[in-house]
């Protein structure tokens, strides 16, 4: 049942006869392994929230999944996390090249899509592999208007009000669809991704999540504590029976 795929999954550069690039098509189904992580567009700011997996005698203070790319921006990865850490050093990268040649902080989708541009390259190059991590950015730009975009291993990359990636994303998006308004605000935004992501957790532990917001008011992105973050989950218990 293998044989049509077999001469084709081992290049990444290689079409299968049906147009699909199996490699690809793999690094996709990466993301798809990895836990949770939402981006959300409030009124008064953007939210990024992600389900965090912390070992035994791990400090909880370091973020494996949620980053601080510049006073404006933040961004939430799903999918193999040593492939995200690379491309969220290229983002404080090119967060930091615009503000030395233009003395204004970059807006979101320039960030989103010059990564895009990084990871769609890895798509068509010999004795490389696709990065295995798809990425929300989400910030405040200098218009103050709150904005996501999203980046998957193909190098596309997309604007969204309310983004799911990774396990069990599409669960997820169905009950944070159920009441998402552009009128919620931040706090009830905690609330409802803290909702949404412990109906979506495959965790067997205590579930450990942690949020990045950028208020439109300040602008200025504030990466929680473990600690803090938690808290919401046990309002969201009150709020979404």
């Amino acid at each position: 049942m293998f044989v049509p795929q077999a001469g084709y999954d081992r290049a990444i550069t290689v079409f299968s006869p049906d147009g699909r690039l199996f490699q690809v098509e793999y690094a996709l189904e990466t993301v798809k392994r990895g836990t949770i992580s939402i981006g959300m567009i409030t009124s008064d700011g953007v939210l990024l929230a992600a389900e965090e997996q912390i070992d035994k005698f791990q400090d909880e203070n370091f973020s494996r999944k949620l980053f601080v790319l510049d006073d404006n921006i933040g961004a939430a990865l799903s999918g193999y996390v040593p492939d995200g850490r690379v491309l969220i050093d290229y983002s404080r990268e090119i967060c930091q090249n615009h503000r030395l040649v233009y003395d204004e902080c970059a807006t979101v989708e320039y960030v989103a899509r010059r990564i895009s541009d990084i990871k769609q390259a890895f798509t068509q190059q010999a004795g490389v592999r696709p990065f295995g991590v798809s990425i929300i950015f989400g910030g405040v730009d200098l218009d103050k208007i709150p904005k996501i975009f999203v980046t998957d291993p193909s190098g596309s990359y997309v604007k969204y009000f309310l983004a799911a990636i990774g396990n069990k994303s599409d669960a997820a998006l169905s009950f944070l669809a159920k009441y998402y308004t552009n009128k919620i605000t931040l706090e009830e935004a905690k609330m409802l991704a803290a909702a949404a992501i412990k109906r979506t957790s495959i965790s067997e532990k205590q579930i450990k999540i942690r949020f990045l917001e950028v208020p439109i008011k300040t602008m200025k992105a504030r990466l929680y504590t473990i600690e803090e973050s938690c808290i919401y989950l046990k309002k969201a218990e009150q709020k979404y029976r």
